[in-house]
């Protein structure tokens, strides 16, 4: 990457455990996830784009969720399952800062894309007649794009940060992937600028994020609470349920690892933090979304009758 890195070709990763038994009931485990993760992630992105009825907005939005928490847990999870299986636990110096890139670019991209959807959840509850003028397709596509360069840049500059470090010592990360933490812990150089510009830059991420959600559902519980009908207050809040609980489980895990300093690094807790976030919660998404919308189960079932109608016609 710098000439200034030479001296580390690549690193190790040590994993979860050193145990073997229990190295090969984590993979088994992640394994299981992964798969579940894939055939979840991936239906719902081929059940959108199948039925029209889910060409809408919210829809859009869940799409590309899907692909981000696809594309997240592959960046962390074939790895991490090959470093279980194996005794050599090597990753070259540029595959795992490639690793952090995509890692961080994809994290921070799916912070704004939260965003947009509540964004989206406020338009539909709180202003329903202009809801599709509002939120017409370039405007959805303009959130999207904005999304992707946002989380683009804020990854750039931190691997860029990172890059500007020292690696002269030890190549052991103490992780299961090469997240910032661990790796600047390795470095044999002052890292405190650079852990200032990583803390900055995910709080900006994080709170600006935060601010829009929290701004949009407010907005959505005061106009939930002036609906006189039970009925219609469950209605409106059934639309919103899903993606407030997503957001919930993804702020909290995400703001428990990286507002903090490097010193308040524990690897037990950390590590733990780490799969729920690198793994779990992709895999929850599509789950939480699908189960509790009866419009997802619908276009399943109409899907599945379509394709059996075509191969009964055959």
């Amino acid at each position: 990457m710098g000439s200034n890195m030479t001296n580390v070709a690549n690193f190790i990763l040590m994993g979860l455990t050193e145990s073997e038994d229990l190295r090969q009931v984590l993979f088994m485990l992640f394994l299981l996830i992964y798969l579940i993760t894939l055939l979840g992630n991936a239906g719902m992105i081929v059940i959108i784009q199948l039925d029209p009825q889910l060409h809408t907005p919210m829809y859009f939005f869940l799409s590309h969720l899907s692909f981000l928490d696809l594309s997240y847990s592959t960046v962390i999870t074939p790895k991490t399952l090959e470093n279980l299986l194996t005794s050599t636990k090597h990753i070259s110096f540029k595959g795992c800062f490639v690793q952090m890139y995509f890692f961080v670019f994809l994290g921070a991209t799916e912070f704004f894309l939260l965003s947009s959807m509540a964004y989206d959840r406020y338009v539909a509850i709180c202003n329903p007649l202009h809801y599709t003028v509002i939120m017409s397709m370039k405007i959805c596509c303009t959130f999207i794009t904005g999304s992707y360069m946002i989380g683009f840049t804020d990854s750039l500059v931190n691997v860029l940060c990172m890059n500007s470090l020292h690696f002269c010592n030890s190549n052991i990360i103490y992780h299961f992937f090469c997240d910032l933490a661990p790796i600047l812990a390795l470095s044999c150089t002052d890292t405190h600028d650079t852990e200032i510009m990583i803390i900055i830059l995910s709080g900006i991420t994080i709170m600006v994020s935060l601010i829009t959600i929290s701004m949009s559902y407010g907005s959505i519980l005061s106009t939930i609470l002036k609906i006189n009908s039970t009925s219609g207050k469950r209605k409106a809040f059934s639309t919103c349920a899903s993606h407030l609980l997503g957001v919930t489980i993804f702020f909290c895990t995400m703001t428990f690892i990286y507002l903090k300093p490097k010193k308040s690094y524990s690897l037990g807790k950390d590590q733990l933090a780490s799969v729920f976030y690198t793994m779990v919660i992709p895999m929850l998404n599509p789950l939480i979304y699908s189960l509790r919308n009866k419009e997802v189960r619908n276009a399943l079932i109409r899907v599945m009758k379509k394709r059996e109608g075509a191969r009964q016609f055959k």
